[in-house]
């Protein structure tokens, strides 16, 4: 048994007004990028930039923008960030006080400045002065600024509704030593937050120094943060002068990057999503008008951040949902429901909706496609089924159900879809339903529904039924990923998610849909099908992958890089020039993340895959010291050593990793596989067992202790616990381990069953052709 490397990516950050989730430490995958069709997408090296383009003091557009101008003023971007004063901090600083976890903090004033005395880095209470208020509605936090120019955000904020102070993490006891406290990288502006909520940010992070020098044009989202550099356009109305109303629209446009308005919505809500998504940043260079992919990496339907179906589970704003909505996929944007200077909706409950949902004719825009829109009564009893102007007769309680997040605000599900309750009796996802009539089950709630809309009901099978079996290891697993995969009705995220899954399972279709993925025409199903062909060789890459060198969008060329690293040999003159472009891409890449522990992590796994082990160990070493936390660094840096024949060196970090971050299940794997190369094989087993007890959901840690126990002659406990392990999920280890134990034990009837569970999941499992069962 070897260590396998972990490969891992910046968390996809909250955007906006979001906090940190924890971090899960069972590492994943690498790598960033992304890009549009291969065959219709602008070469590599085009850029909507045009030259001259900067940012511009805005004071002056309320001058022909006055309409636009007063809707943002005192709008959630408007206020988005400001300095704290006594009209913008809304929080009760009179000398009060506020316990959570053992620590008592007091809000008080001096001087007629604002200061929190709370626990800082050490865990000794100090006093911090408050410099900024960040957000204004349901809840305002608050920024202190650290030395190295970080500023970090409060995890007690303020209720601006129900006036009380409250913690961001109400249900944990989070303290200094904890990764999401307040003074840690989770919880720090100029990573987390700061992009989204000015105009122009410019991070600025110097890595020799580890110290900040951020700036932006204005602190809070202005117009050139939507609109991009103005200065085109105010050069041409300085030389107008008087002749500037009559100006065509169509030319004005011209004087920006990015035309918000064009025909083609995905050049808006691409803009949108900059900030409304949960995604991780590839560059700090953002440029109007080009594809998202090219600078950000938006986050899939994955655990733990959504349920199989789809819907919100972690924090993760608007775009993912939105990508899976029926009305994304007939050109519906963000400002057909949203005026984007107010922020708020165009129209009022259900008003909103019915103007394009009603009986009578759809008053869309001209780039929406209305093709199959039925013309019907929507607000009315006879649709909901509810008395009007009661809960479950707006169309966004049944449509876009709300799911709280930082404890006090309430946020849509924007993929807008039809209740499913037979879905939640099927795979356990949740329902607008019984979201509302708490107290009766999914079936009543699945009845009703048949009851009311009758057989001709829309019940066309939910894509949340393949992606939860691909999830659990359930029967047709990769038959029906194989086939959503391919499935071109489907949005682009969903299949992107489905080829996501399917790297699990090795066999002829899965490797085929994967395969199939790397000439889609959608940037996101390209990126997660290059990330599939990790299950290949390094020299097998190459025919694959090789094109996507050259990927019009950067997301994809660097993953396709990345995986090509360790094969450069095996590339001709001109794939080798391609690999060196898109691998200083990826390194480009890192050095924008270099103030989080991902970013060197990423550069060390690139260096250990070239077999330039020095760099390697000096990048893994950076990242510990950016956060002593972070487990894959450890892991990593001890497999260097492991490949290196260096046992003591890596018995000895993976030991320190553990005193850091004390049960880390995969440190506690790792340190016992270095046992077993030691022949310490009962010292071994304890790290195993509290692998599999640390982390329990995670089949391989069960996998490896079974193995383990077998093979110190306790079959009878492997096979036990293989057999719970494998009741939560069909992994394909387990399985094939527990068909080899059963027979060992004469049960073959039992490893029969196994082999024919394995089967219905994958058909195409090798082992099933080979008989090799472990």
């Amino acid at each position: 048994m070897n260590a396998h490397r972990r490969q891992l990516l910046p968390s996809p950050q909250q955007s906006t007004h979001g906090h940190s989730a924890r971090p899960t430490h069972s590492v994943l995958a690498v790598l960033l990028i992304v890009g549009l069709g291969a065959a219709c997408a602008p070469s590599r090296d085009a850029t909507s930039a045009r030259p001259g383009s900067h940012f511009v003091d805005e004071s002056g557009c309320v001058r022909c923008h006055q309409a636009e101008h007063d809707a943002w003023t005192g709008s959630h971007h408007a206020l988005a960030m400001q300095h704290a004063t006594d009209q913008t901090v809304l929080g009760d600083f009179r000398d009060v006080r506020f316990s959570y976890a053992g620590v008592t903090s007091r809000f008080f004033r001096r001087d007629g400045k604002f200061f929190v005395e709370t626990d800082g880095p050490d865990g000794k209470t100090a006093e911090f002065q408050v410099t900024h208020t960040f957000g204004i509605d349901p809840l305002q936090q608050y920024l202190v600024a650290f030395r190295g120019g970080r500023r970090q955000a409060l995890s007690i904020a303020w209720d601006t509704r129900r006036k009380r102070w409250f913690h961001l993490y109400p249900g944990e006891r989070v303290d200094y030593r904890d990764e999401l406290h307040w003074t840690g990288p989770a919880q720090n502006w100029n990573y987390m937050c700061g992009e989204c909520h000015a105009t122009d940010y410019r991070k600025n992070y110097v890595a020799a120094a580890d110290s900040y020098a951020t700036a932006a044009a204005r602190f809070d989202v202005g117009c050139q943060a939507c609109h991009g550099p103005a200065s085109r356009h105010l050069d041409w109305v300085e030389r107008a002068g008087t002749a500037v109303p009559d100006r065509p629209p169509e030319e004005a446009k011209r004087d920006f990057d990015a035309d918000l308005s064009a025909a083609d919505s995905r050049t808006q809500i691409e803009t949108c999503a900059r900030c409304h998504a949960r995604r991780s940043t590839l560059s700090g260079e953002y440029t109007y008008g080009r594809p998202l992919m090219d600078t950000h990496l938006p986050a899939l339907l994955t655990e733990p951040l959504y349920y199989a179906d789809g819907q919100i589970l972690e924090e993760n704003y608007e775009y993912a949902s939105f990508l899976q909505s029926r009305m994304y996929a007939r050109g519906v944007r963000c400002s057909d429901c949203h005026d984007p200077h107010s922020g708020k909706t165009r129209q009022a409950g259900n008003v909103l909706c019915t103007t394009c949902h009603n009986a009578t004719m759809p008053a869309a825009g001209p780039h929406i496609d209305t093709t199959g829109l039925q013309r019907k009564g929507y607000d009315s009893p006879a649709h909901h089924f509810h008395r009007p102007d009661q809960p479950g007769s707006r169309c966004v309680d049944c449509h876009a159900p709300t799911r709280t997040y930082m404890v006090v605000h309430g946020r849509h599900d924007h993929s807008f879809r039809i209740p499913r309750p037979d879905l939640t009796v099927a795979i356990g996802t949740p329902n607008a339903c019984t979201g509302c009539h708490t107290t009766e089950t999914a079936r009543w709630a699945a009845d009703v529904v048949a009851r009311w809309y009758g057989p001709d009901r829309r019940q066309e099978p939910p894509y949340g039924l393949a992606l939860d079996a691909g999830r659990r290891g359930r029967a047709g697993a990769v038959p029906g990923l194989v086939a959503l995969a391919g499935d071109q009705s489907q949005a682009a995220i969903v299949r992107a998610t489905a080829l996501e899954l399917l790297r699990r399972y090795p066999g002829r279709s899965a490797l085929a849909a994967l395969q199939r993925g790397l000439v889609d025409g959608d940037p996101l199903v390209r990126r997660a099908a290059a990330e599939g062909q990790d299950r290949l060789e390094p020299a097998d890459r190459i025919v694959p992958l090789a094109p996507l060198l050259d990927d019009p969008v950067r997301a994809v060329r660097i993953e396709a890089a990345r995986l090509l690293a360790p094969a450069a040999a095996g590339l001709d003159e001109e794939q080798r020039n391609s690999l060196g472009r898109s691998v200083a891409e990826f390194e480009a890449v890192q050095a924008e993340n270099a103030d989080r522990p991902e970013g060197p992590a990423n550069l060390g796994n690139l260096y250990f895959s070239r077999g330039e082990t020095a760099r390697a160990e000096a990048a893994y070493r950076k990242a510990i010291a950016l956060d002593r936390r972070f487990v894959p660094a450890y892991a990593n840096l001890a497999d260097l050593y492991r490949a290196g024949g260096r046992e003591a060196d890596a018995d000895r970090m993976l030991r320190e990793g553990l005193q850091n971050v004390p049960g880390a299940a995969a440190l506690h794997e790792a340190l016992g596989l270095t046992l077993v190369r030691q022949d310490r094989k009962q010292a071994a087993l304890a790290e195993f067992a509290a692998a599999a007890t640390k982390a329990p959901d995670a089949p391989r840690y069960s996998f490896v202790y079974a193995v383990a126990l077998h093979d110190a002659g306790r079959r009878a406990e492997a096979i036990r616990l293989l057999e719970a392990a494998a009741q939560r999920t069909g992994d394909r280890d387990l399985l094939l381990a527990l068909a080899s134990f059963r027979r060992e034990a004469g049960d073959l009837a039992g490893a029969e069953r196994c082999l024919r569970a394995l089967a219905a999941i994958n058909p195409d499992d090798p082992a099933l052709a080979t008989g090799n069962v472990r």
